[in-house]
Formats: C-alpha cells, sequence, structure tokens
C-alpha cells in the first residue's frame, strides 16, 4: 500500500511559514555581523543601503535614517565593519536581510563585541541597578579625582570646583588612564582613596578619545572597583557621546570632567541664594507669627473684662462658686448611691442569714431525731431491759450465767440485784 501523498504548498504558505520562523528565533533578533561592504547607497531620507559579504557569501542589509544618525564615520564599499541587527524575511521577493541598529569599523569591530559581552555580563550580575547606586553628598568637604595629571580633564575639574566651592578640599591620585597597565591602575587608586577614608566622594575619567583610548575604562577590574566602593563614583569619561562601562556601574555618570565637577559639589553662589531663599522664608513667617500675636493680644486688650478688673474677679468667684455646688452636688449624689448600695448589701446580708438560720434549724432538729432514735435509755422506756453482771458488763447469751450468780438488771427507772435460779436455753 503506497503511502498518502502531501499536499503541495503554496510559495505564499512557505513563505509565511519561513518569515515566522526568522520573527520567533531570538537567535535572529540581534546578530553581530563582521563583513565588507558593497553596493553602499545613501538614500535621499537618510537611509543607508548596503551589502555585507565576506568570501563566500553576502546579505543585503539596510540601516534607516534613525539609526544612521548615530555613525560616527562615514561608510563606504569596501570597508571592514561589524553591524548589529536582526534578520528579517522580505515576502514578495522571499530574501532575507540584516536590519541594521549598529554599524561600526572593524578593528574598532572586536572592541565593540568585547563592549557588549561585558556590558551584558556584568547586567546579568546585577552591577547596573539602580538598587546599588550610592547618592551623592550634599555638602562634601573633600572630593578625590583620579584621573592623569597631565591631562586637560584635570585641568577642568579642579577649576570648575575652585570656581563652584572653593571650600572644598581637593585630593589628586594621580592615575594611567590609556594603556595596557591603565585599566589595574585605576582600580588600584580606587582602592587606595576608599582604605584611606578621607574623602566624601570620587571622580573618575579622562577626556575625550578613540575607543583605544578610552579602553582601559571599558574594563572589568575597573567595573569591579566601582561596585566595590563604599564612596560614591562620578564616571566622567571622554565627550558627552562616549560611553564607557565605567558610565554604567557609577553612582553617577557625566557627560563631561567639567560637568562631574559641577555635579560633586553645590555652587557657592546656588548655596547663597539658597540660604537667602531660606532667611527670607524665615522672617516672612516669623512676621507672620509677630502679625498675628499683635492681634491676638489687641483683642484681648479690647476685650471689656480686662477693661473692669473687678468685673473679671466678680466673674471667676461666681465661676468658682457654681464649680464648689457642682462638686457638692456630685459627692452627694456619690455618697447617696454608696448608702444606697450599703443599704442593698445590708438586706442581703440579713436575708442570707435568716435563710443559714433556719437551715441550721432544720439540720439540728433532723440530727436531734436520728440521735434520740440512737439513745439506748429510748428502748429501755418500751420495756426492755439491761442485764449486766457485778463488773458492768452486759449479759447477752445464757452460757455467760450460772444459777445462783447475782446480775444487775437496769430499767428505764432505776434497776435491781436479781439472782439467778434457773437458766433455760432455745
Amino acid at each position: 500500500m503506497s503511502n498518502q501523498e502531501q499536499e503541495p504548498l503554496t510559495v505564499t504558505a512557505l513563505t509565511k511559514y519561513l518569515k515566522l520562523k526568522f520573527d520567533v528565533d531570538t537567535n535572529l533578533q540581534k546578530v553581530l555581523l563582521l563583513g565588507e561592504i558593497s553596493n553602499f547607497k545613501r538614500h535621499s531620507r537618510g537611509h543607508f543601503y548596503f551589502t555585507l559579504k565576506d568570501e563566500k557569501a553576502q546579505i543585503s542589509a539596510v540601516m534607516f535614517a534613525g539609526a544612521t544618525k548615530g555613525v560616527k564615520f562615514e561608510p563606504t564599499n569596501g570597508m571592514q565593519v561589524v553591524a548589529t541587527g536582526n534578520i528579517s524575511l522580505y515576502e514578495p521577493s522571499g530574501s532575507y536581510s540584516i536590519h541594521v541598529t549598529k554599524i561600526v569599523e572593524d578593528g574598532v569591530g572586536n572592541l565593540y563585541v568585547a563592549f557588549n559581552q561585558l556590558k551584558e555580563k556584568l547586567s546579568a550580575l546585577g552591577l547596573f541597578s539602580d538598587a546599588h547606586k550610592k547618592p551623592l553628598p550634599k555638602m562634601p568637604k573633600a572630593v578625590a579625582i583620579i584621573t592623569s595629571s597631565t591631562g586637560a580633564a584635570i585641568r577642568d575639574i579642579v577649576t570648575t570646583l575652585k570656581r563652584r566651592s572653593p571650600n572644598v578640599a581637593i585630593y589628586l591620585y594621580p592615575a594611567l588612564v590609556q594603556g595596557e597597565a591603565a585599566a589595574v591602575d585605576i582600580a588600584r587608586k580606587i582602592q587606595q582613596v576608599n582604605n584611606e577614608a578621607r574623602v566624601d566622594a570620587i571622580i573618575i575619567g579622562r577626556g575625550g578619545g578613540s575607543i583605544e583610548d578610552l579602553w582601559a575604562f571599558n574594563e572589568e577590574v575597573v567595573a569591579l572597583a566601582i561596585s566595590q566602593s563604599k564612596l560614591p563614583i562620578i564616571s566622567a569619561v571622554g565627550h558627552e557621546t562616549d560611553f564607557t562601562i565605567a558610565d554604567f556601574v557609577a553612582d553617577v555618570r557625566a557627560p563631561t570632567p567639567t560637568a562631574a565637577a559641577s555635579m560633586v559639589a553645590p555652587s557657592v553662589v546656588d548655596v547663597l541664594t539658597y540660604l537667602h531663599q531660606l532667611k527670607a522664608r524665615l522672617n516672612q513667617g516669623l512676621k507672620t507669627q509677630v502679625n498675628l500675636k499683635e492681634t491676638q493680644l489687641k483683642n484681648l486688650t479690647n476685650h471689656y473684662m480686662l477693661k473692669n478688673p473687678r468685673m473679671l474677679f466678680e466673674n471667676r468667684m461666681n465661676r468658682l462658686s457654681q464649680l464648689e455646688k457642682r462638686l457638692e452636688m456630685v459627692i452627694n449624689e456619690q455618697l447617696m448611691q454608696k448608702k444606697q448600695q450599703q443599704q442593698q448589701l445590708e438586706a442581703s446580708l440579713n436575708e442570707r442569714m435568716q435563710n443559714n438560720l433556719v437551715v441550721a434549724k432544720t439540720n439540728y432538729t433532723v440530727m436531734l431525731t436520728k440521735l434520740e432514735m440512737l439513745n439506748p435509755l429510748a428502748v429501755l422506756k418500751k420495756g426492755y431491759s439491761v442485764v449486766t453482771d457485778q463488773t458492768g458488763l452486759a449479759i447477752a447469751d445464757v452460757n455467760s450465767l450460772a444459777v445462783g450468780k447475782e446480775v444487775l438488771t437496769t430499767l428505764a427507772k432505776g434497776s435491781f440485784l436479781a439472782q439467778v435460779t434457773k437458766i433455760e436455753k432455745k
């Protein structure tokens, strides 16, 4: 028996199926492609259209105008680049392409890949979380600056700080900011500042440059040193458009070294302005309170009672008399209540005593009756007698008698001595 024949798919159905696969595959949502630019075209609206190729394959690429604004170089045919984007299928032609969101030159591209990998790693560890950000001190007494002692950054920071906040002490910790040993040196200086604990905040940074020049601030050792710092750190690396790993880990990111100096300490002018505002608000508040108290005092002095002290005294005496009467009334009411309670208690006690007396008399009578019934004299009154020997021992058995023996017979009234003349045994 032959297998059931499979129904054919339409081209449209197959293309839709493949597009769905492209759209849901997370591996195709963000890819980094290394390749050579060819067939580059710049659209009048700002879009880039080009092909990325290597020795054995190629792929169409498009970069829309919103993304092209971030490209810092002029793409040309034959240029090696690293493009970041997502893979998409175009249904009408059945062709796939990459929608590029970022593009950098190769050489820089390897660093860019390393940058993104470290960024994702540290983000997963929570080093960029706002929960770990420490607030800057509002009025620092001393600030540490970790940068090159000969660069433009230190001049900009010191100049700005002295102009804005001349009372803030500045401690320079010279560090390498470029080259292979720079990252370790920067991390060591951050630890040193924390150990010495003589400042309130730290500024780390340098002036602008290429990605290679700024790379020391993209190293993991620097990121870890920043995250472990007990002192708040401002990162001020490069220009406003430059972003480094240090910027993401630091408590505050400043677009420039000059901006970092402005952030770390308030301007004397701003502080004085704020103090003047507080002084004005305090004066206004005091003036309002004084006016209010004056009005209240004026109202009191205009009161008729203050104008007539005798009337005020008489009113106070009348009030005192009323209070005394109310107090006496309350006391009398409480005494009356206590007296009624006492009477009720006495009546209740008497009633209980009478009841207890009746019960006791009844019990006494019953007990007396029982006792009377047990009295041997009561039996004798019925005609019975008690026979005892001369020692007073009661005789209940004739076997203990003998003819001629004398016995004492006791009746209800009196007793007599008798002599046994005959014994009968039953």
